[in-house]
């Protein structure tokens, strides 16, 4: 147990996949899982584990932002010896090539944020996601036909800018998108040497305004799943 997560150290698995939402992991576990038991819900930060095709799987809930995926991962990784974590989650598009309910594969993090300075002194602003989990995700979309756009994405710790002058960040970091997690969770799995990476949803785009409601993004969010749950070894 820890300060967040009540879950004894063995009902947590070594590969967790991590939502936002608290009821995304609820309804990932439900439709998913096999033999799925609830291990936390402090804070109502949901985690379940169950098992995938006879393999073993956490399902858990990061909250919202940097600091709130910082809190999880670190303890995932730290005090529950977990090896891989792999976000799930939505992006609005920076480019026009990218429509709603594309499925990006985050190669690379950006982020204007303090969140690695401040938790360790570090002044990287660009982090790389693992290689070894990417190439599991890549043959498991091409063995199920799945599109797939692998790319930089930025992190950002702002959801309401007065100034979103987002093209600079397309030209001068090849964003394809913002969300706001991806950085921190990469680079707390680097403090550990452990194994981060993560997918997304476009669910909004800032170059034409197109947009989806909840209902539709929670519908289409699945193939993305289904993609990660597929590629745990």
């Amino acid at each position: 147990m820890t300060e967040h997560i009540e879950a004894k150290k063995d009902e947590i698995a070594k590969t967790v996949i991590m939502p936002g939402d608290p009821l995304r992991a609820k309804v990932i576990a439900e439709k998913y899982l096999e033999d799925y038991k609830l291990v936390n819900q402090v804070r109502n930060i949901y985690a379940y584990t169950g098992t995938y095709h006879g393999k073993q799987v956490t399902i858990m809930a990061s909250g919202m932002g940097m600091a709130s995926i910082g809190i999880y991962s670190y303890e995932l990784y730290k005090f529950y010896d977990v090896e891989n974590i792999i976000r799930v989650g939505t992006c609005g598009a920076y480019v026009k090539e990218l429509k709603l309910y594309d499925t990006i594969l985050v190669e690379q993090s950006y982020t204007d944020s303090n969140f690695a300075y401040n938790q360790n002194g570090s002044i990287e602003t660009i982090l790389n996601s693992s290689k070894e989990l990417n190439d599991r995700i890549k043959k498991t979309a091409e063995k199920y036909q799945i599109p797939l756009i692998c790319g930089t994405i930025h992190s950002s710790d702002i959801f309401y800018r007065e100034n979103d002058s987002f093209e600079q960040l397309v030209e001068k970091y090849h964003c394809l998108g913002a969300e706001m997690e991806s950085f921190a969770l990469f680079h707390t799995a680097n403090l550990f040497q452990k194994h981060a990476t993560c997918l997304l949803t476009v669910s909004n785009s800032l170059v034409d305004g197109s947009t989806t409601n909840s209902e539709e993004r929670q519908n289409n969010f699945l193939r993305m799943i289904e993609l990660a749950l597929n590629s745990i070894e």
